[in-house]
């Protein structure tokens, strides 16, 4: 993968959605086919070998390539929703984030101990998402979650609110 293109195409946004957040648009990602296929093909070949049975999207910029993965995976795709969004039961996860506190949820049906998760969502700041998407994949006891990051903001430590037997990947990392 040419992360120096990826980086250079990653848009930055000040102040949002609150004042003194410096967002990180990855929809730029997206909108070359070049740079997708890249994203894509990269995404492929660091999870191509770990068994993948389910690749698990958090809502929303999740759904994006989540389920692109999963396709070239050839493994299911599991959505992770804000509260009301899933029709059925459900289990839920609360969390604080940098701007605010928020919930998210899982068909309770959705994965089995015999699974083999990938947890992707598209950038890891200060954790709280993932941390709670990773506690809400280990209610049903998988074999083995991987958590992977299309962005990671170094400085914001996010790393450190999972356990070390979580294996965590991201492609792009900034210092901020």
């Amino acid at each position: 993968m040419n992360i120096e293109k990826l980086t250079k195409s990653v848009r930055n946004v000040p102040d949002f959605p609150i004042p003194g957040i410096q967002f990180k648009d990855v929809t730029t990602l997206f909108k070359d086919p070049e740079t997708l296929k890249e994203l894509s093909d990269g995404l492929y070949e660091m999870y191509k070998d770990k068994g993948i049975t389910k690749v698990v999207g958090i809502e929303s910029r999740g759904f994006i390539m989540g389920p692109l993965l999963a396709e070239r995976l050839r493994a299911g795709f599991v959505p992770i929703r804000k509260p009301g969004k899933l029709p059925a039961a459900t289990h839920e996860e609360s969390y604080e984030k940098e701007y605010g506190t928020d919930t998210i949820q899982i068909h309770r049906d959705a994965l089995s101990e015999k699974d083999v998760v990938l947890l992707h969502d598209d950038l890891l700041a200060t954790g709280g998402t993932m941390a709670a998407a990773v506690k809400l994949i280990k209610k049903f006891n998988p074999k083995k979650v991987y958590v992977n990051f299309l962005i990671e903001l170094k400085d914001l430590k996010g790393r450190e609110v999972f356990d070390p037997e979580v294996e965590i990947e991201s492609i792009i990392r900034y210092d901020i």
